[in-house]
């Protein structure tokens, strides 16, 4: 072993070689140990270090301190998983099917679709599995080791249990150490524990009673975490996926994503058609073959119309409708990382909130001012910047134009190490906001106006700083001390108090009063700090308290108003204290008269099934950790929620993967976060989350209308091929025809309908519930009648050009073009299930526009130009033909109109019902 540790560690050493890889200690029971045991049970020397020796063979046992990504499996073969859907396999079916069948034209349609549906899919989602590999990022890359009595510089992978490290301000840490020597230091925890204040760290033991959570262990510093203040050394307890950092890590690998909604649909869509098909096919073949015809001939047949009745596009316009929704959320400030994620929102009915930087800034910011005489001022604006104003009865306040407030600002200010430079703050955030403070009252240049005699700086045993001081320009003058502090420990330096310019004794009637006021602004969940100012520390005079807080952000009352008004649940999750979150909660209009709220605590003694019985009437949970957030995620899907969770530290990566829909925030979000989340808000905006809300319904909207289009054309070219056959008619289309039925003329016009701006009312409409098929009664009703009307119609036009009994290219020509008229006409109608053509507006969607024009000209070249009437078998119609077939093909339109007019007269009248039972 060591040399120089040898006398020291001689009843710690090993007695066999079963005994000699040294013990990895969990931050708990590091906690509980004295430094000296700690170093005893890690067989290490805090001063010396390890040897190098020693290094290699620790590495070699515990590995490097990094995480491990477990082999992923190959490109190909994730590749080849997207085949597994069942409409993608019904369809490779029917591709081979049809080059059995030798139809080449419908097998190439069928495989070009596949492979872009699946490359899309493949591209979208292999992306989004680089959560676990981004997790290694927040490992710092380098730090300061102890080895061999030498401070070396190196990769922080390199460090192992035993090490030495040194810490100092802005450093992360790069494992999880049990401090030694803590000097004035505080670390910024908040990407690990959710909790916003910095936490002071020390050296000593702490009773086992004590250390409960992570946040309750002041001697431990955490992997990941960042140094705000002071300085440190340490012994590494915990190194990689040892570490607790390593512990979210395990967690995140461990939880797989849910199925979307969408996935679900298409899932049951495509066994749907499927079923349909191979029933109607087996119908088919049954009546044919008791009609004597030749089974081969048949099954010919009932596999063209398998062909047929199947819509390819389908899954195309779905990826297409979603890629395209993804697009407009990037214009929204909302970056979506798997396509089906977006229309998830659409049924979201609860969203799990992140109280730390996602309801709130995540910046400390003073927001009430009391001064010592009995004045009470608002402080507005956010953030470490001059943003905002200070207003007494509503006045504004400015410079030195109160002098009860301004003597406030002048102690917050001097007494203070902070520094804000270009909205970024370098010192504690609390220091941060007076500096703001007094950015916003003009006064910051106060900082550099007094000379620093002597400093006693702020510890989490004594509660105060204080600074004494002269004025730069009255340097003979007596010098003057600046507290600040917690009110108890800086009230017991005071004698006089400050009251409109003269100073007056300190009676314990105005102690009672301070008293009070303190108690009061706690209870809103501020912080308050308090202030005082005097020529000895004994005989100080009070100048007042302010109260900080971790503001909600702009905006995010009135997105949370609009939410729960619509149906969704909006629920609260922080690591911070139950005042601070019910404040928080009830300034955004969460948390109201009657609202329930549950600590983590209370979460860990409950199961799943326990708190699934309750978790839909709670509206806070505090002091919550990332494996509370799991299981409330879990209680909630466990009662069929579809579960939004939005956070931006690290410790929200588990529940962000779980959850139905992970919302991360783009600025403050940690990269581990981003990677594990489905959604990303650039600007960390909670509004955006309504408008991705918004435009999940308005896609799922979309894609119903795709489906109604794609079914009711489909339906009816199947049905007019199988009227022909079972009724031994001549076939109304030929194979190019049904073609370009198939291919051509439902994409355009298809994939616009996705393209269809959002309606502005949808965000007020509740969630769908997750478990409704997209074939709703009402959709299978439109499709059926339109698919009647089709099928009517052309076989209408058919039997009134045959009527010479001979079939001719006129014959085919008007059948054909009456089928793609009808089409048009169909699209037109399908834009919307329930806002009639004339209240969305012909030229409000102008993708569509170009898609029918495109269409129709495509047509009329198939019909006129002589060489694709030779591929097609067409002639050239008269303008009379058009006008009569325009004429004709309009009826699918007007009969979906009247249809969509008797639906909203029955729901006016349910409506109607309702209020007056309700009345009575």
């Amino acid at each position: 072993m060591l040399k120089k540790k040898a006398p020291l560690l001689a009843e710690c050493q090993p007695h066999s070689e079963d005994e000699n890889m040294v013990p990895v200690l969990t931050s708990k029971k590091a906690s509980e140990l004295p430094v000296n045991e700690v170093a005893c049970a890690l067989q290490a020397d805090l001063q010396f270090g390890l040897s190098h020796d020693e290094v290699s063979r620790r590495r070699a046992y515990h590995g490097w301190n990094e995480f491990d990504i477990s082999e992923d499996e190959p490109l190909w073969k994730k590749y080849i998983s997207q085949f597994k859907d069942p409409l993608i396999m019904l369809l490779l079916a029917s591709a081979v099917i049809s080059v059995l069948m030798h139809q080449f034209d419908d097998a190439v349609s069928i495989t070009v679709a596949i492979i872009i549906v699946v490359t899309v899919a493949f591209v979208q989602e292999y992306r989004s599995e680089k959560s676990l590999e981004e997790l290694g990022k927040l490992v710092p890359p380098e730090c300061h080791c102890v080895r061999e009595g030498q401070l070396e510089h190196m990769l922080a992978r390199e460090l192992v249990p035993g090490d030495t490290v040194c810490l100092s301000v802005g450093e992360r840490v790069p494992a999880d150490l049990r401090l030694f020597e803590a000097v004035d230091l505080s670390l910024d925890e908040s990407s690990l524990t959710g909790e916003t204040t910095p936490c002071s760290k020390t050296s000593a033991p702490q009773p086992p009673g004590t250390n409960g959570d992570l946040t309750s262990r002041s001697n431990i510093a955490f992997m990941g975490t960042l140094v705000r203040c002071g300085k440190a050394k340490g012994i590494v307890i915990g190194t990689g996926e040892n570490s607790e950092f390593g512990e979210v890590f395990k967690m995140m690998q461990a939880e797989e994503a849910p199925k979307t909604p969408l996935q679900k649909s298409m899932d049951l869509l495509g066994k749907q058609l499927s079923l349909y098909s191979f029933g109607i096919i087996g119908v088919i073949m049954m009546v044919g073959w008791l009609q004597g015809k030749h089974i081969l001939d048949m099954f010919t047949i009932g596999v063209s119309l398998a062909v047929a009745a199947i819509p390819e596009g389908l899954p195309i316009v779905v990826t297409v409708t979603l890629a395209l929704g993804v697009m407009r959320m990037v214009k929204k400030r909302a970056i979506v990382k798997k396509l089906p994620i977006v229309e998830t929102l659409g049924c979201c009915n609860v969203i799990c909130s992140d109280k730390t930087g996602t309801l709130t800034k995540n910046e400390m910011t003073v927001t009430h001012i009391f001064t010592s005489d009995g004045q009470h001022a608002e402080v507005t604006g956010v953030g470490y910047n001059s943003a905002g104003e200070v207003l007494l009865d509503g006045e504004l306040v400015h410079g030195f134009s109160n002098t009860s407030i301004s003597k406030i600002i002048e102690a917050g200010c001097v007494c203070n190490d902070a520094v804000i430079r270009n909205g970024a703050l370098m010192g504690r955030p609390t220091e941060g906001a007076l500096i703001a403070l007094a950015m916003k009252m003009g006064l910051e240049s106060l900082q550099q106006e007094f000379v620093r005699l002597e400093e006693i700086p702020f510890s989490s045993e004594q509660k105060w700083m204080a600074v004494r001081c002269v004025h730069r320009a009255q340097q003979d003058k007596p010098a003057v001390f600046f507290v600040k502090g917690a009110f108890e420990q800086v009230i017991r330096f005071c004698a006089t108090y400050h009251s409109k310019g003269v100073t007056l004794p300190l009676t314990n009637q105005q102690r009672e009063l301070y008293q009070q006021q303190k108690s009061y602004m706690g209870t809103a969940g501020l912080r308050v700090l308090a202030f005082a100012s005097g020529g000895e520390m004994g005989a100080l005079t009070f100048l007042g308290l302010v109260g900080i807080i971790d503001p909600p952000r702009a905006g995010v009352k009135d997105a949370v108003v609009t939410l729960i008004s619509s149906g969704v649940a909006v629920k609260m999750i922080t690591g911070d204290s139950q005042e601070t979150a019910v404040a928080i909660a009830s300034r955004l209009g969460l948390y109201t008269k009657g609202s329930q709220c549950l600590s983590g605590e209370e979460v860990d003694l409950m199961d799943i099934q326990q708190l699934s019985q309750i978790v839909s009437r709670i509206v806070v949970f505090f002091r919550a950790s990332p494996r509370h957030k799991l299981k409330i995620v879990k209680s909630l899907q466990n009662i069929g929620a579809v579960v939004a969770m939005t956070g931006d530290g690290v410790n929200d990566a588990v529940a962000l993967k779980a959850a139905d829909i992970g919302v991360a925030m783009g600025q403050t979000g940690t990269d581990v976060c981003k990677e594990a989340a489905d959604m990303i808000l650039v600007d960390d905006d909670f509004q955006t989350i309504m408008s991705a809300i918004e435009e999940g319904k308005g896609i799922y909207n979309n894609i119903k209308n795709f489906v109604r289009f794609q079914l009711s054309t489909s339906i009816a070219a199947l049905t007019l091929i199988s009227l022909a056959t079972l009724m031994n008619f001549p076939n109304p289309l030929n194979a190019m025809q049904i073609l370009w039925i198939n291919i051509i003329m439902d994409g355009p016009p298809a994939q616009s309908l996705g393209v269809e701006p959002v309606d502005g009312d949808v965000i007020r409409k509740p969630p769908r519930n997750v478990r409704d098929s997209i074939l709703t009664r009402s959709l299978i009703v439109k499709v059926l009648v339109s698919a009647f009307i089709i099928v009517c119609g052309t076989l209408f036009v058919f039997w009134r050009e045959l009527r010479d009994n001979e079939i001719t290219p006129r014959d085919t020509t008007m059948t054909f073009t009456c089928f793609v008229f009808f089409d048009m006409f169909n699209a037109l109608s399908s834009r919307s299930q329930t806002r009639l053509v004339h209240e969305m507006g012909l030229c409000s969607n102008w993708t569509f526009c170009y898609a029918v024009l495109g269409s129709i000209m495509g047509q009329l070249l198939v019909i006129y130009f002589p060489p694709l009437q030779r591929v097609f078998q067409t002639e050239s119609l008269s303008i009379l033909d058009l006008l009569f077939l325009v004429g004709l093909t309009s009826s699918v339109c007007v009969v979906s109109e009247v249809i969509k007019k008797l639906e909203r007269w029955r729901e006016g009248e349910k409506a109607e019902a309702a209020d007056t039972f309700h009345d009575v």
